[in-house]
């Protein structure tokens, strides 16, 4: 059966993986530093063929493989909030955004599909965990669903026991403030294996699979 995965999810050393508040200007609501450690091809074009062969660009460009759709929460669309007011904004990506998926954004108001001639097609829709995946996984096609964050939305389908398998890459700095995938999880490792790699950069990589009974 189709996984739901979770890949290169940036978590700081006390826990955070984005800020409070996301504005046009601090896209991670002040968290920035989680993606500005190491090269940025490795977050935005992470199967860029002109990327260096390392460790951190092997273990972060199995991103794309077999996904058929992804599921987002609002932030990671977009700053706004409310009803839509601006049906121009089509998130944070310009004309080529990096998905080439259907996208599921979870979100309380209504919005008509937006689509990119990539592939990428954004579906907008207010739903529980298990309704977004029964519908991400009609337009996955039988393949896999990414859930793309943030960690909200992670945190939601952690909670729901509806996760197959997490990449985080814990980055060696410390935020001191932000939104944690962990609150009200304890002891969500135990439906787990996990195993973990440090690379030269620094980065550690967890590879979270699910235990099934």
């Amino acid at each position: 059966m189709a996984k739901v995965r979770v890949h290169n999810f940036h978590i700081s050393l006390d826990g955070y993986s984005a800020g409070e508040t996301i504005t046009l200007d601090a896209p991670i609501g002040g968290a920035e530093r989680l993606f500005g450690y190491f090269d940025g091809r490795f977050i935005h074009g992470v199967d860029a063929v002109d990327a260096p062969i390392t460790l951190d660009h092997a273990l972060t460009s199995t991103w794309g493989q077999g996904i058929g759709a992804e599921i987002m929460g609002r932030g990671k669309f977009g700053p706004q909030t409310g009803e839509w007011t601006d049906d121009d904004w089509q998130g944070w990506w310009g004309d080529e955004p990096p998905f080439r998926t259907p996208v599921v954004v979870l979100t309380h108001h209504r919005r008509d599909p937006v689509s990119f001639d990539n592939g990428t097609s954004f579906h907008f829709l207010d739903a529980t965990p298990e309704e977004a995946l029964a519908r991400a996984r009609e337009l996955a096609g039988g393949l896999d669903v990414r859930i793309g964050g943030g960690p909200s939305t992670v945190r939601q389908f952690l909670a729901a026991d509806l996760v197959d398998f997490m990449h985080l890459v814990t980055v060696p700095v410390t935020l001191g403030a932000g939104v944690s995938m962990w609150d009200g999880l304890a002891e969500v490792q135990d439906r787990f294996t996990v195993e973990s790699a440090t690379s030269a950069s620094g980065l550690t990589h967890h590879f979270w699979n699910r235990t099934r009974a």
